[in-house]
């Protein structure tokens, strides 16, 4: 476990939870089992802890302990598996949206633009959609988006058309050929920069991430328990901004919305309006924690 990935905030998060020992429990990024274990070293022999994940390399992290339940699963899919399980309400969610460090440092998954690799990027490798699937067949306009919205890259428009003019010649297939068709457009002083961001857009694409994270918000709110905590760790600002804007107004766009009566009725209340981030001392020995954001809030009355 402590190789396939380092949770980040792990006391912040669970903290955040304010956990009942015998209260039932969602971990919905399960990954290595880090953040889940530290909930169930919280709970007693009456708590329940359910852990999702979406991959089969996670699910052989799984934890022997009778209070611990496996999900292999999409977290958007949390509402109709609670029903199988016959729980009506948690009391306490946490999420962490980060890739895991497994993911980018297994060559064979091609997350990371730091190694040779086939262009997967599949987080559920059930999924026929890859990252190559989506480089040789979309067009111009479609990968301009992918790049623009999910990069935020200010020149999608032609790192598309040079990736469309490239395949004419040749498909892409390996991570390497495709980084070398990037050079022109990215440089050698802010190339990281570039290539992550490239690579953030494409394993979104892949994974349907922005809208699996809004399905699984929504779900929040109908399985939390009156003041029950969720905690959720963001990255980048697409997420960050999803989950802020839903916390504070129960949509998406961050609206205000008001009653008959003129009152707000958001789903949630801030715990704090501060965000919580990795000390000095944890960036320094996991620096995938350096963009990490902590928000944490509890369920409004209903």
């Amino acid at each position: 476990m402590d190789n396939y990935h380092t949770p980040v905030l792990l006391k912040e998060s669970v903290d955040g939870l304010d956990i009942n020992p015998s209260g039932i429990y969602a971990d919905l990024t399960f990954g290595g089992g880090g953040h889940s274990r530290e909930i169930l070293a919280r709970l007693n022999n009456k708590g329940k802890l359910f852990g999702f994940d979406q991959d089969a390399d996670a699910a052989k992290n799984a934890i022997e302990d009778k209070r611990f339940i496996f999900v292999r699963s999409n977290f958007c899919f949390i509402q109709n598996f609670l029903r199988y399980y016959g729980i009506d309400k948690l009391d306490g969610i946490l999420a962490d949206l980060g890739v895991s460090s497994h993911h980018f440092d297994e060559p064979e998954r091609g997350f990371s633009f730091r190694f040779g690799g086939i262009l997967d990027m599949r987080m559920n490798q059930n999924s026929e959609l890859t990252a190559k699937d989506i480089l040789n067949s979309y067009d111009e306009e479609k990968l301009s988006d992918v790049f623009f919205y999910y990069g935020e890259l200010p020149n999608a428009r032609r790192i598309a058309r040079t990736i469309v003019e490239q395949r004419k010649v040749k498909e892409f297939g390996d991570i390497q050929s495709f980084i070398e068709v990037l050079q022109p457009l990215i440089g050698n002083e802010h190339e990281k920069k570039a290539l992550a961001k490239i690579f953030q857009a494409l394993r979104i694409e892949v994974n349907d991430e922005m809208s699996s994270l809004k399905k699984m918000l929504l779900s929040t709110s109908k399985v939390l328990k009156e003041n029950g905590r969720i905690s959720i760790i963001t990255y980048h600002s697409l997420e960050d901004r999803l989950v802020k804007n839903y916390m504070k107004t129960g949509n998406f766009e961050g609206k205000v919305e008001k009653d008959f009566f003129g009152n707000t009725c958001p789903p949630f209340k801030l715990i704090t309006n501060k965000i919580t981030t990795p000390n000095e001392e944890e960036v320094t020995k996991n620096p995938r924690s350096r963009s990490a954001k902590l928000r944490v809030a509890s369920r409004t009355s209903f």
